[in-house]
């Protein structure tokens, strides 16, 4: 495939044309229009040597040349070539990215962005070419380590330069400190950027790279196919600064040595964490191991990372004391509430919002709530979000004081967590799925499966869902005969039923099936789409039958137990019968012997027919002594 290149220049839109084998059949795409062209001509780049390859392509330093009427400029330039797309998204790649360039614009915590073309067929783009990164810098230090100086520096100018993305709505997803580039005063930039960024949604021929987004050594659980195990968020970039963080310290990549799969099994499926290491400052080692919580709504959002590492600035370690740190309340997740602090923080409350008791994680219904709806009317300290509030109850003459930890906002009667549904279906998503956050003016994202990133509309979209917790068993609907996902059978053939065992972000449900004995490396945990299934219960059960086979599915070994119990019992009963009948027979024998009351030693009774049996004294006549 090569490209020819027809630029308007006054409206700043451009369109190229594909060929695609015979150069007489040419199919033209345009791209969208915008105040500043990024199309650079191929032809003015000439490609020196390739410095790198990653996941997402080949870089290579190039020379770029530039040329007007009054001058001529050569500068050096990196040039970072995409994987082959395929042609039907090519425009789509390139209006991302257009996007994309007119967002980074200005911005001054991110490389410096020159353009977009199509080299040897690829699209490539093209941007400034600095000296090193500060994983280059790690590689000459004995160790590999750096100073904690350097690392809260890089580390707030990282920071800042992610919030910055972040508030344009760009996700970065592939965080690490080979892409954190160094400027001419040591200064750290975000390099690499927008390849993750421009390639979210697009299907790649490679189904290696199509589940993943990111290094696998540096990608947040839901990273891994997103679509299934996500959304992405801005918080599955806080894992990457924080295994990159992991890395300044150690000097160890995270997972080193691991293959892509073994990986994805650790970080997955056993959902273990990179280590921490010891001897940071407090506010440090709190908001990095928050960045490793699974599920990434309990983890920090950049601007926690950034408030811990400027906190630190001064951190002076003295005899096992650190000292020149702010401290800062924290709420651990041991206190009672289930969530982290992290979590907590995401939502500021207001005078006037409508609140309602925070009902704990991985509760279907809150039986008690100490608040079931109420009115913000007052702030104990307005510079403290994480301390009380003043709530007027209905039939409560004074309000309340209340820890904001306790208290959730209900906004068009939701909040976050609800378990919502859509009311027009999108056939690539799920119809039911968990909702993330909701604005004051309505605006609502909401986690479904099917979906890369969270999905953005309006509360009036939307209504309530049946809810599900953790524990629950689950079989699928009567209506459903082939699932999203793989669901076991029974060995009759029925659809077995499962129990919840965790709850993904976007309402996808990781099952296990106790009622099913497995061997070695058999998979034991199965996903389920919410819309797909229906809860069941004792109660729910009709009969005495179907009572006993949900009693199967409480564990595998219920049956064997049972035909064991039964086996015993039968043993026992047959046992105890036995021995019944058999003393019965003595007791009918001995009462059928008629006992002699008198016997004669000498032996003159002898022919006395009373002591003989019944039918063998009818036998002798009886006679009389003389």
């Amino acid at each position: 495939m090569a490209g020819k290149i027809v630029t308007n220049r006054s409206t700043g839109s451009f369109d190229f044309e594909l060929v695609e084998g015979d150069p007489d059949q040419l199919r033209t795409v345009v791209a969208s229009p915008n105040q500043i062209s990024p199309w650079i001509d191929p032809a003015t780049i000439k490609l020196r040597h390739r410095i790198g390859r990653g996941p997402f392509g080949d870089v290579w330093l190039a020379t770029q040349h530039q040329a007007t009427e009054d001058y001529e400029e050569y500068h050096e330039v990196v040039v970072k070539m995409m994987p082959p797309i395929k042609e039907d998204n090519i425009k789509v790649v390139l209006d991302k990215f257009i996007d994309l360039f007119s967002k980074c614009q200005g911005l001054k915590g991110v490389c410096s962005l020159h353009g977009i073309s199509i080299i040897s067929g690829k699209v490539s783009i093209v941007m400034k070419f600095y000296e090193g990164s500060v994983g280059d810098k790690m590689g000459r230090l004995k160790g590999g380590k750096l100073s904690l100086h350097n690392i809260l520096r890089y580390g707030i100018e990282l920071a800042q330069g992610i919030m910055e993305l972040h508030s344009k709505d760009i996700l970065v997803l592939n965080l690490k400190p080979s892409n954190f580039l160094l400027t001419e005063n040591d200064g750290a930039v975000l390099g690499d950027l927008g390849i993750p960024y421009v390639l979210l949604g697009i299907p790649l021929p490679n189904s290696d790279m199509a589940r993943r987004l990111g290094t696998p050594n540096y990608m947040a659980p839901e990273q891994w196919k997103p679509e299934v195990r996500g959304p992405i968020s801005f918080e599955s970039d806080s894992w990457g600064f924080g295994c990159s963080i992991v890395e300044m310290f150690t000097g160890i990549q995270p997972w080193c040595g691991k293959s892509v799969d073994e990986i994805y099994n650790i970080v997955v499926k056993k959902q273990e964490k990179p280590q921490i290491p010891s001897g940071l400052p407090p506010a440090v080692e709190n908001v990095i191991l928050g960045c490793f919580e699974f599920d990434f709504r309990s983890r920090p959002v950049m601007a926690d990372i950034l408030h811990a590492f400027k906190s630190s600035q001064d951190a002076v370690l003295r005899d096992g004391v650190w000292t020149g740190v702010t401290s800062r309340t924290l709420v651990d997740k041991s206190s009672g509430s289930g969530y982290t602090e992290w979590f907590l923080s995401k939502d500021h409350l207001q005078v006037g919002d409508t609140v309602r008791s925070r009902k704990p994680p991985n509760l279907c219904k809150l039986e008690n709530m100490g608040i079931p709806e109420g009115i913000v009317v007052g702030l104990d300290c307005d510079s403290d979000p994480t301390g009380f509030v003043l709530v007027r109850v209905h039939g409560i003459h004074d309000p309340i004081r209340v820890h904001v930890s306790t208290l959730e906002r209900v906004t068009f009667g939701l909040a976050p967590g609800d378990w919502v549904r859509l009311k027009e279906e999108d056939k690539n998503l799920s119809p039911v799925g968990i909702l993330h956050s909701i604005r004051r003016d309505g605006i609502v994202a909401v986690g479904f499966i099917g979906g890369e990133t969270l999905w953005k509309g309006n509360s009036s979209e939307l209504q309530m869902a049946e809810s599900y917790c953790v524990g629950q068993f689950l079989r699928l609907k009567p209506n459903v005969f082939s699932p999203r996902f793989e669901w076991p059978r029974k060995h009759g053939g029925e659809w077995a039923t499962g129990r919840i065992h965790q709850i993904l972000p976007n309402g996808c449900l990781v099952v296990k099936f106790p009622g099913i004995l497995t061997f070695g490396n058999e998979n034991d945990n199965f996903l389920a789409d919410p819309a797909e299934v229906e809860a069941v219960s004792f109660n729910s059960c009709a009969g005495v039958i179907k009572k006993y086979q949900h009693l199967e599915d409480f564990h595998w070994a219920v049956r064997p137990l049972l035909i064991a119990l039964g086996l015993f019992t039968a043993m026992k009963v047959g046992l105890f019968v036995g021995k019944k009948m058999g003393r019965s027979k003595v007791k009918k024998r001995n009462h059928a012997v008629i006992p002699c009351d008198v016997q004669h030693a000498d032996g003159q009774n002898g022919g006395n027919a009373a002591w003989l049996p019944p039918k063998m004294a009818n036998m002798f006549p009886k006679t009389t002594s003389r």
